[in-house]
């Protein structure tokens, strides 16, 4: 199954290096904007940038906080049917933020209860977007084979 638009969803601000990273997949995605509000209808994983590196305190007893995950992110899951729909996260982020590098996709992971799926730095290397585009194909294959599993046969007897 090929990755599709319904299948990511992308946040980026004013620097795109998300963005960037998105259009090197060279697939369709759905972006949450800076201004207002969406709400998608399928299910997807959310490509993530980490905000606020190099700002925790020495011990990290901060590095629970939301702060590191963008304001209109928050805003598009604390939408419960936005949140509903969530399969796994990716994120971006920049190795000088030491622990605090990809900790937007920690912080998702955990408060939504999906699988982390890949973080990468910026805007990704070549072998980032390979790696992403080969998991997400596979990341879609093995959920909707599953989902498949689990509906009941249209063919049985009744």
């Amino acid at each position: 199954m090929e990755v599709n638009g319904r299948n990511l969803v992308y946040f980026s601000s004013v620097s795109e290096n998300t963005h960037r990273f998105v259009q090197k997949l060279g697939v369709p995605a759905t972006r949450i904007p800076l201004h207002g509000r969406i709400e998608v209808d399928e299910p997807y994983v959310l490509v993530v940038p980490t905000y606020g590196g190099g700002r925790a305190n020495r011990d990290l007893s901060d590095l629970r906080t939301g702060r590191h995950v963008p304001k209109q992110v928050i805003a598009f899951l604390n939408n419960d049917h936005n949140r509903a729909l969530l399969r796994g996260v990716i994120a971006a982020g920049n190795t000088n933020f030491g622990a605090e590098y990809c900790y937007a996709g920690d912080v998702v992971a955990r408060k939504c209860g999906v699988p982390y799926l890949y973080r990468f730095e910026m805007m990704g290397t070549a072998d980032d977007v390979a790696a992403v585009r080969e998991g997400l194909t596979n990341f879609w294959a093995d959920f909707w084979k599953e989902q498949t599993c689990h509906q009941p046969s249209q063919l049985q007897s009744r």
